[in-house]
């Protein structure tokens, strides 16, 4: 398959800016009798931008339009979902949005709106009230709003939702109205996110796996900590320690297997396999004094895992404790002097190969 290059990977926008959209077109039928083919929407910075609108229709209550909304070139879990968004009058004043099927509600505390409010965040709400407000003018009362994910419930499954407390669908994000292309800024707000769930529940240690079943595997060890302390950094070494020391936590934990432990030690803030090398030419120099041709061995070896099937064959495992300390050096140069640090190494089958903190 042909890797596409960086600089031509295409731009999506947000399911905030798919359902404001949808709430547009729906508006429009509602108000002048037909929905138009593209609706144009204003994103928070200005720009305006025209998307497809798939289908609307108009009932005695109201009108609804769905919008299918665009990753661009972005691994994202709702690339293509369909959200709709119904657009009514109601008594009052203003612009009340609310959530249909598929889209999620708040259950814990920590996050951007209360418990019990649909996940909704507030730059869409923002955008879908500024972009209705000349149709608010045209109406002599106030406007419902209620915007609905298709499906977004079992695909709430695949993101980290559960974990925040959010359940029943999917969230209604986006601060910009786009989506970048491989943006990590995404994910580092994920685990800010559940961070914030965290510390709103008053927990004062975290565990940062790389992984889910790294993190399986420290929820075995810690069965005394709840599942909001375990929070998944996956390569995010440094930045996951960065906004673990910003919430204040007390105690950090590092839940890793052995291959991303050989980079942390190494001192990698980013330790995904296309970003940092795995050159473990210089693994014996953070290992216990070895015997020259199992140095020489391992300095060959393909992966960190076959390295470390290098020291199980040959009975040197005392080897592990020492790349967990040097992941402690590093994660302290990361973390500050502050909080007190852990790093358990696990094994694929679960074995703690090595317990160090400091």
């Amino acid at each position: 398959m042909e890797k596409k290059d960086k600089k031509n990977l295409k731009t999506g926008f947000s399911t905030g800016t798919a359902a404001t959209a949808a709430a547009v077109a729906a508006a429009e039928l509602l108000f002048n009798g037909a929905a138009p083919e593209k609706a144009e929407v204003i994103l928070p910075k200005g720009r305006r931008m025209a998307i497809n609108v798939e289908e609307s229709s108009l009932d005695g209550t109201g009108a609804a339009a769905v919008v299918k909304k665009i990753a661009g070139d972005d691994p994202d879990v709702t690339n293509k979902a369909r959200i709709m968004a119904a657009v009514s009058l109601s008594p009052g004043k203003g612009i009340a949005i609310t959530g249909g099927p598929g889209v999620g509600r708040l259950t814990k505390p920590g996050l951007a709106l209360p418990p019990g409010e649909w996940a909704i965040n507030p730059v869409p709400r923002s955008m879908i009230r500024e972009n209705l407000a000349p149709f608010l003018e045209r109406a002599r009362e106030g406007l419902a709003v209620v915007v609905s994910i298709e499906k977004g419930e079992i695909l709430a499954g695949k993101t980290l939702n559960p974990r925040l407390g959010i359940l029943g669908g999917l969230s209604v994000l986006g601060t910009t109205g786009l989506v970048r292309p491989f943006s990590n800024k995404a994910y580092i707000d994920t685990i800010d996110a559940a961070m914030n769930v965290g510390r709103a529940l008053g927990l004062e240690e975290v565990v940062l796996a790389t992984g889910g079943r790294s993190e399986d595997f420290g929820r075995m060890a810690r069965p005394d900590l709840p599942e909001e302390a375990f929070v998944q950094i996956a390569d995010f070494f440094k930045d996951g320690l960065n906004h673990a020391v910003g919430h204040g936590f007390k105690t950090i934990g590092l839940s890793v297997f052995f291959g991303k432990a050989v980079k942390q030690a190494a001192g990698i803030p980013y330790t995904h396999a296309h970003k940092s090398d795995m050159d473990l030419s210089g693994l014996p120099g953070i290992l216990p004094k070895l015997p020259d041709s199992l140095r020489r061995e391992i300095s060959r070896a393909p992966t960190a895992l076959a390295a470390l099937e290098l020291l199980k064959k040959n009975g040197r495992l005392d080897a592990v404790p020492p790349v967990a300390r040097k992941v402690l050096k590093s994660a302290r140069a990361f973390a500050g002097l502050g909080p007190r640090l852990w790093v358990r190494i696990f094994d694929f089958d679960g074995t703690i190969l090595a317990f160090e903190e400091a």
